[in-house]
């Protein structure tokens, strides 16, 4: 699951290719979106009861919460990691901090920055329509393009297997971007769809399912 959640929180594709910005997008970040609270899936995974495994949780408080199993038949562990929203002109945003990522994925700083920022920030697009909701990681291939070609402040450090994008700019710079230019992939990275029931639900259907296959 970890390779679905990362891409979910922060467009990675296993760490090799990423694009990090300098700063978050404005200054209106907010810490919940109420459209957000519920139990979420994969949308290609099958229904409960026939082998899904969670994705996340955003609870009544707007914590969210990965959902991850360390052991196939065992109950799933709780991490929490907190994420920011940014609306603007009617387009919505998750962010997160890659250093509030550190007891999930071995993260390196930043490529070619020195010195090493203390933060930076992992951004991706997404839509809420009814229980469907579809998250747009960064095109990181493209964001590289537009740094090289200095259309975008920032650096690009590529190896056979790896990209790592850095995007230099301050709140208002990064938000500017996100309005002018196309950086976010232009179909869905992940599709997931909210259940309509609680974890202990879920988790008694696992049982249940478990017990008829012994």
């Amino acid at each position: 699951m970890r390779p679905l959640v990362l891409l979910l929180l922060a467009g990675l594709l296993g760490g090799c290719v990423e694009t990090r910005f300098e700063s978050p997008p404005g200054e209106r970040i907010e810490a919940c979106d109420a459209r957000w609270k519920g139990l979420w899936v994969d949308a290609a995974q099958p229904r409960a009861g026939e082998g899904e495994e969670l994705a996340f949780r955003v609870d009544e408080a707007c914590r969210f919460e990965l959902l991850e199993r360390p052991e196939r038949d065992g109950p799933p562990k709780r991490v929490h990691v907190p994420v920011n929203f940014v609306h603007d002109r009617g387009r919505d945003y998750v962010v997160v901090a890659d250093d509030q990522l550190a007891g999930l994925v071995s993260l390196p700083p930043p490529h070619g920055i020195d010195p090493a920022p203390a933060r930076s920030f992992f951004i991706a697009r997404y839509r809420i329509r009814g229980d469907r909701l579809e998250i747009h990681a960064v095109d990181d291939r493209r964001v590289a393009g537009l740094v090289i070609d200095s259309t975008l402040a920032g650096s690009v450090d590529r190896s056979r297997n790896e990209l790592h994008v850095y995007v230099r700019g301050d709140r208002a710079r990064v938000l500017e971007i996100l309005r002018s230019e196309a950086v976010f992939q232009k179909k869905p990275s992940a599709v997931l769809e909210r259940r309509h029931f609680g974890l202990d639900e879920f988790e008694r259907e696992r049982a249940r399912q478990r017990g008829g296959r012994q």
